[in-house]
């Protein structure tokens, strides 16, 4: 009996412009791995691969909870201890009229819930370009637009609000707005945090406001959560335990719903009946979350102390030859400008064949047309970045002759 031939299921036209860079270099870095070759990771935002360990305090947290039986479903919005540590945090933040705190998995679940909960097909959502590519991968699910406003690599990669208030128009829904920055560790100033409320206000837009690296500041000052400047906006304020707290892996995000309660009330349960119909985020993970937030935090000097230092190598190495970084200020990654010839991907691509150091190209976080970026992590120690950047620089010089 001959079986017909088919040509192949069919996927949804919806994934087709779903990329990733940060993980899509990963398949050429194993082919070089597979030589032989020395590879020097600087693609990834995970602390836990390199001289950083999660707080012994939450470990002993979730292990009492597994111990305790605490395996079965929890609350769809988290567990009661959860979402009142996350609100004491917000409160402390200065965020006030508070609408809703939900727990998920990851940081990244709470993005997709509250997108899915607020963007029809053909509307569009601002990102920041550079930017985290998860919210265009999103979108693109969502049959929506990822609509790009730049930030200013001349102002310390500050967004730029006319370029923002240029690209709003009658589809646009919200803004993200990632303070600090991935992939270029800016940090807003209060300033810039006023203007971006100004443009959603005029325009009732919400802001989703991405703080996953607001425990990691490298300079003076403080950072600043924009719902702490108007208690009325519509904002979502995401965070997490994965970079502040040291444990990606676990999994654990959340949401903080702030401003006026008429003009929230219907996406409000939206959101919850997204977050009903998935069940509920990692239960034993959960009893993590009082433990990080209301428990001791001092191991975050240290953190800090570590990351400053690997940021002024990166810093004074990355800013010789075809290479400049600007100074980030938070989180732990650096974007470097790059004047070559060609593509910041084909020069990424070459990179890690020949030198087996692997970053990120710029072009997969977006960047203003005409300009070359690559993205560092300088999550590792000093040597592994010190030997990683003497081999780019060299590379670099090479490759522009």
């Amino acid at each position: 009996m001959s079986v017909k031939q088919t040509a192949g299921i069919r996927p949804a036209r919806r994934t087709a412009d779903i990329t990733y860079a940060v993980r899509d270099i990963v398949g050429l870095a194993k082919e070089v791995a597979a030589t032989g070759k020395e590879m020097l990771y600087l693609n990834i935002g995970d602390p836990n691969q390199f001289d950083f360990a999660t707080p012994p305090h939450l470990i002993e947290a979730v292990e009492q909870a597994i111990r305790g039986n605490k395996n079965g479903y929890s609350p769809s919005s988290g567990i009661p201890a959860a979402v009142k540590a996350i609100e004491g945090m917000a409160a402390r933040n200065g965020i006030k009229n508070i609408r809703d705190v939900f727990v998920t998995t990851g940081g990244s679940e709470a993005i997709e819930i509250c997108l899915t909960a607020l963007v029809e097909p053909g509307e569009n959502v601002l990102v920041p370009y550079p930017g985290y590519p998860l919210y265009e991968a999103v979108l693109s699910k969502l049959e929506a637009q990822s609509n790009p406003y730049f930030l200013d690599e001349e102002n310390a990669w500050q967004p730029d609000l006319e370029d923002m208030r240029a690209k709003i128009d009658a589809k646009t829904r919200a803004i993200v707005l990632i303070n600090p920055n991935n992939p270029t560790g800016s940090v807003c100033s209060e300033e810039t945090l006023r203007g971006v409320l100004q443009l959603a206000r005029e325009r009732d837009l919400v802001v989703f406001a991405d703080e996953i690296y607001d425990k990691m500041l490298l300079s003076e000052g403080r950072h600043i959560s924009i719902a702490s400047l108007d208690p009325d906006a519509a904002v979502i304020t995401f965070n997490g335990l994965a970079k502040g707290f040291l444990a990606p892996g676990w999994r654990i995000g959340w949401g903080v719903v702030s401003g006026g309660a008429g003009p929230l009330k219907d996406y409000i349960e939206a959101i919850n009946k997204i977050l009903r119909a998935r069940l509920c985020a990692s239960h034993p993970m959960q009893y993590a979350v009082s433990a990080a937030l209301e428990g001791d935090q001092s191991f975050m000097a240290g953190v800090r102390e570590k990351l400053r230092r690997r940021r002024d190598i990166t810093f004074a190495m990355l800013n010789e030859g075809p290479i400049s970084c600007v100074k980030p200020e938070g989180a732990f990654y650096g974007f470097a400008k790059l004047e070559i010839p060609g593509s910041d991907e084909d020069f990424v691509k070459a990179l890690v064949r020949e030198t087996g150091v692997v970053p990120v190209h710029g072009s997969g976080f977006g960047q203003r047309p005409g300009t070359k970026h690559m993205r560092v992590v300088f999550l590792p120690p000093e040597e592994i970045l010190k030997k990683a950047y003497e081999r780019m620089l060299e590379f670099a010089s090479s490759y522009r002759a």
